[in-house]
């Protein structure tokens, strides 16, 4: 055989060897294909669109939009508030809800799963996020139950808040019907009104102290039982069940507000109410009495600030006006920004598993317009809440201050002692607390499907045709371990978990930890000058569209910039919790606290360390292959033509190569 002939049968060879592994890629892309096809016939998928938008839509809308967002705005300056709240939505929720729901929709995974596969380091992200839904779960239902018992109240035929001739009551209640009474309510610190001793007797039996556990409050345990029967079956088939309750849960929550609405602003006083809701106070946003800058207050002064590595000096002198009007309170931007992350939902997850039940092609980057209606709810909102209790203070006589409340203060004792001053009382309380039930359910049985989901994906041989047993199971443990909020002693245990569990601090480590590991670690592809490329480019290729360009720079350094100073601006302000400002916890109550904060914490770093300590190679080695995402991630069109375009091109420069050897 000639050295020529051999020459060419090397050449076929190697064009053999070339084309088996054109064709072996192939196969594995099939392969990863139909078994994708597969895992999403096993999960389930939205059936429409509707669907998908109604269950994020009823995951943000909750009660923080109504009892919190309206008492934060009249607090920090009325109108003026919205400056900071817009700020942070464009800056840090909108980008935060594009991240979740796109790589949802991108791994099709629940929330331990999908980051695994894009960032093994970064799997305590999700065990993090599924911690505070577990909180969640067993603490927010608790509201819930107590919605629908005073629902069941509603129907009486003279409300049992409304007077102090009931065996709950004590000497010191008095009735604000009663307006000869008023003076003296006003006046006197000691006295009660009716709704406060109906709310803390009747129906909490709430004891001395959180050691004082007591008995289980029976009515309550038999709402709470049936909370979390419907919440069973909202989701026990899953999306499919679930896409159909929120065409209910979801809208007509909507129909109630507009009703309370139409009505409170008909009532007299309701202009003023409204007035004090919105009206602009600028000062809120410079008030040097709220301004601390890592505990050292600013005043009048002539202050400097050295960067000695590179002999930079900057000095200017801040006059008392200066202070006044240019020193931006933190208080408030913290405010602002703690509502955007509970009401955008961002942080623990729920976005992202209900973006893994999204066809692949989803045009997820238009889905961002729900974060609009989310804060648009809570505006009108306030309209509806300020509208009563300017009534309410009307009828009193009173500055609309001394009725003001939010969080629970608001749902069961000002806006229920406002329903007894109205006419057909009975009527708007029912409406009231309809909306208040199906407000919170949405957010309820998201919380529990993130669980049940998450769990699922990571044992799917054995969970998934095993759902409804398994969701039974959960329900079962979570009511049992409610119970214990439901007890002469649970409203103290109920703010623990409720301060601490699912506290701020927890979910914006989170969405630090988000922000950083999607711009930072997964999005270093290649050599592309953008760290965030890599989950841009998913968009582009899921949704069909480009992203603004904008939405890179949010993810790598506004969000976490944003998110990590309010982290700092937590701790140092941080004050211990309360009960009604006057009862404070023993130690061991806030020593649980915090280990219940930190479980969510710790798990990050905890996890992502023990990966490293256990892979193989180098350090070096194991931070790469820790770092990399997974490859079986579906591959988007841009990589699939660089990938068939580099198969060609070695192809092409292989034959030219053998033909020069040939000649």
């Amino acid at each position: 055989m000639t050295g020529k002939e051999n020459t060419q049968m090397g050449y076929k060879g190697d064009w053999g060897d070339k084309r088996m592994k054109n064709e072996q890629e192939k196969r594995e892309e099939a392969t990863r294909d139909k078994a994708a096809e597969m895992e999403r016939g096993e999960r389930g998928q939205w059936a429409n669109k509707t669907e998908f938008l109604l269950s994020m839509l009823g995951s943000m809308v909750g009660l923080g939009n109504v009892w919190r967002f309206p008492y934060l705005c009249y607090k920090n300056g009325g109108g003026v508030f919205l400056v900071p709240y817009v700020l942070l939505a464009v800056t840090c929720g909108v980008p935060l809800f594009l991240l979740e729901s796109s790589i949802g929709q991108y791994t099709q995974q629940g929330l331990i799963t999908c980051w695994r596969r894009l960032c093994p380091l970064a799997e305590g992200i999700g065990y993090g996020g599924l911690m505070v839904q577990l909180y969640s779960c067993v603490c927010y239902i608790i509201i819930l139950a107590w919605a629908l018992l005073y629902l069941i109240f509603s129907f009486s035929s003279q409300l049992p808040w409304a007077s102090c001739t009931n065996t709950w009551n004590t000497a010191s209640c008095i009735d604000l019907n009663t307006l000869n009474l008023t003076a003296n309510w006003v006046h006197q610190s000691n006295n009660t009104n009716a709704a406060t001793e109906f709310w803390e007797h009747r129906v909490l039996g709430i004891s001395g102290g959180i050691e004082q556990v007591g008995s289980i409050r029976w009515e309550l345990a038999l709402c709470l039982f049936a909370m979390w029967i419907t919440c069973y079956f909202c989701i026990w088939k899953g999306v499919k069940s679930t896409g159909k309750v929120v065409y209910f849960t979801a809208i007509f929550p909507y129909v109630m507000l507009l009703v309370l609405l139409v009505r409170g602003l008909t009532l007299p006083g309701a202009l003023d109410g409204i007035g004090f809701y919105l009206y602009p106070d600028p000062t809120r946003l410079a008030d040097p009495q709220v301004f601390y800058l890592l505990g050292w207050p600013i005043r009048a002064a002539h202050y400097c600030f050295a960067f000695v590595p590179l002999s930079i000096k900057f000095c200017v002198n801040v006059n008392s006006r200066m202070s006044k009007q240019l020193v931006i309170s933190l208080q408030v931007w913290m405010e602002a920004g703690a509502q955007i992350f509970f009401s955008y939902s961002v942080g623990a997850g729920s976005l992202t598993v209900l973006g893994s039940y999204n066809a692949y092609n989803n045009n997820c980057y238009r889905d961002c317009w729900l974060c609009l209606l989310n804060s648009g709810t809570s505006f009108i909102a306030g309209f509806a809440v300020f509208s009563v209790l300017g009534f309410m203070a009307h009828e009193l006589g009173v500055p609309i201050e001394k009725v003001a409340e939010s969080g629970p203060g608001l749902a069961f004792i000002a806006y229920p002692q406002a329903t007894t001053m109205m006419p057909l009382p009975q009527f708007w309380a029912v409406c009231f607390f309809i909306m208040i039930i199906l407000l919170g359910l949405d957010t309820q049985f998201v919380s529990v499907e993130v669980v049940v989901t998450t769990v699922s994906d990571l044992f799917p041989a054995v969970l998934r045709r095993r759902r409804k047993i398994f969701l039974l199971l959960f329900c079962v443990t979570c009511f049992l371990l409610g119970l214990l909020l439901i007890t002469e002693g649970g409203m103290y245990v109920f703010q623990l978990i409720d301060y601490y569990g699912g506290s701020g601090v927890c979910v914006i480590f989170l969405t630090v930890m988000e922000s950083l590991t999607v711009g930072w670690i997964f999005g270093k592809c290649g050599d592309s000058q953008y760290w965030a490329e890599r989950l841009y480019d998913g968009i582009k290729d899921m949704a069909g569209v480009r992203p603004n360009a904008l939405f890179k720079s949010f993810w790598c350094y506004v969000t976490p910039l944003a998110s990590m100073g309010s982290l700092i601006f937590y701790f140092v302000k941080y004050e211990p919790l309360t009960f009604n400002h006057w009862y404070v916890y023993p130690d061991w109550a806030y020593t649980v606290g915090w280990l219940m904060s930190l479980s969510s914490i710790l798990l990050v770093p905890l996890l992502g360390i023990f990966k490293i300590c256990t892979g193989r190679g180098s350090i070096k080695q194991r931070l790469s292959t820790q770092c990399h995402p997974d490859k079986y991630l579906p591959l988007m069109k841009k990589q699939r033509a660089e990938q068939q375009h580099g198969v060609k091109e070695e192809m092409e420069i292989e034959e030219m190569s053998t033909e020069r050897q040939i000649l």
